[in-house]
């Protein structure tokens, strides 16, 4: 099916049915895994009441469970594994409170290509030392692993806003390592994300802590948007046979393929299942929440040898990426409510705190193109009646 949208005074919009999958797909059963472990960050969905409750109040009561879970469940459906209560969940704006939530119903799921978790220190106060701050990440390192998960140590801005050197941070995670029974995932957040964070990991930092904690750091999660540093600090660590996953919303595609024809050259154990390690990276990805359904059937390609078909496949997936994740990009996060709103996947395209009002209707517009040119719309009819209604909501109908 094909649909054009036509906004008065902007380019028409043409949307075709992909090969979205909604809720309720049939799980990869007869599929062989994905060839890399790509772990989608995903999202909290509010449920339709929210549009009017004031904007000052408590999210958790407005939290629509059921589509926040059938979300994560959709994402396994496909061979993804879930990143839980990270930023894509607004994590650094809704607290311990929703994440510890997020966690448990996540971990309750059981979902069969696993989950790993974002370990902070919001549980406490604010902390009044290094060593305070440490030991709370510790506790939710701990707390993460106790429900099957793979924890992931966020950033903390609270080394940033006391300009921690170098051998301060070295100090910070040598300690969560030492007070904490779980290894972990370390998770560097560029400043495109959050500004604050152009000075996180600073000289040094970031290589120290992977060369002196190989036994307790599992590897990296980068989300900078830069992927010649990537490429490099993956060789360098892949002989510790620590795991590089790409954050990298823009380029992605080429980062997961990897150079052609080399073999990996070892394995490391997350989450209880090998993980390969070569000159590639595997991913923890916000974009993965739009793209779920292209993007596996793309990694099927590719674990079949089929690069071509893979690019073909995943190339489109990434212009959308670099869309979604432009900047601001702080404000992807409205783009991802939007897409899995057109797909079906929600009944209304809502974020916490109404951070879906962030983008404009033009952007709003190129997305749904992007999406739809990408496969991630299964149903071209659906999409074209909801982006109607949301002209006809922002007043551009």
């Amino acid at each position: 099916m094909r649909e054009v949208v036509t906004p008065p005074g902007l380019p028409p919009v043409v949307l075709e049915d992909g090969v979205g999958l909604g809720p309720g797909a049939p799980e990869r059963t007869d599929d062989p895994p994905l060839p890399r472990r790509c772990y989608a960050a995903s999202r909290v969905v509010m449920q339709d009441a929210y549009a009017g409750a004031d904007r000052g109040a408590d999210v958790a009561p407005w939290i629509d469970w059921d589509a926040t879970l059938a979300q994560r469940a959709h994402l396994d459906a496909l061979g993804f594994g879930v990143a839980e209560a990270m930023d894509t969940a607004q994590r650094f704006e809704l607290g311990w409170g929703v994440a510890r939530e997020l966690i448990e119903r996540t971990a309750a799921l059981a979902p069969a290509n696993g989950f790993v978790a974002g370990a902070s220190a919001d549980h406490v106060g604010a902390a009044a030392s290094l060593e305070d701050l440490a030991d709370a990440v510790a506790w939710q390192v701990d707390f993460i692993a106790a429900r099957g998960g793979v924890p992931i140590v966020l950033p903390q801005l609270w080394l940033v806003e006391r300009r921690a050197d170098e051998d301060a941070f070295v100090r910070f995670y040598a300690r969560v390592a030492a007070r904490s029974e779980a290894p972990f995932l370390v998770h560097w957040l560029g400043e495109a994300f959050v500004p604050a964070m152009a000075a996180y990991f600073p000289g040094r930092s970031a290589r120290r802590v992977l060369d002196e904690l190989p036994d307790r750091v599992l590897g990296i999660n980068l989300s900078l948007l830069d992927a010649e540093f990537e490429t490099e600090l993956r060789a360098a660590i892949a002989p510790r046979r620590q795991v590089v996953f790409t954050g990298d919303d823009w380029n992605f595609a080429e980062l997961i393929a990897g150079e052609p024809g080399v073999a990996p050259s070892g394995a490391r154990e997350i989450g209880g299942a090998p993980v390969e390690v070569g000159p590639f990276s595997h991913a923890l990805l916000g974009v993965l929440d739009a793209i779920a359904a292209p993007a596996s059937a793309a990694l099927a390609d590719l674990g079949r040898g089929d690069r071509v078909g893979y690019r073909a496949r995943m190339e489109p997936c990434e212009a959308l990426g670099r869309a979604l994740f432009e900047a601001p990009t702080a404000h992807y996060k409205a783009g991802l409510a939007f897409v899995a709103w057109l797909a079906g996947r929600q009944s209304n395209p809502m974020l916490p705190l109404r951070r879906d009002e962030q983008r404009s209707v033009e952007h709003c517009l190129r997305v749904a193109s992007l999406a739809s040119r990408a496969g991630a719309l299964p149903d071209a009819t659906r999409a074209a009646d909801r982006l109607r209604a949301f002209l006809a909501a922002r007043g551009a109908s």
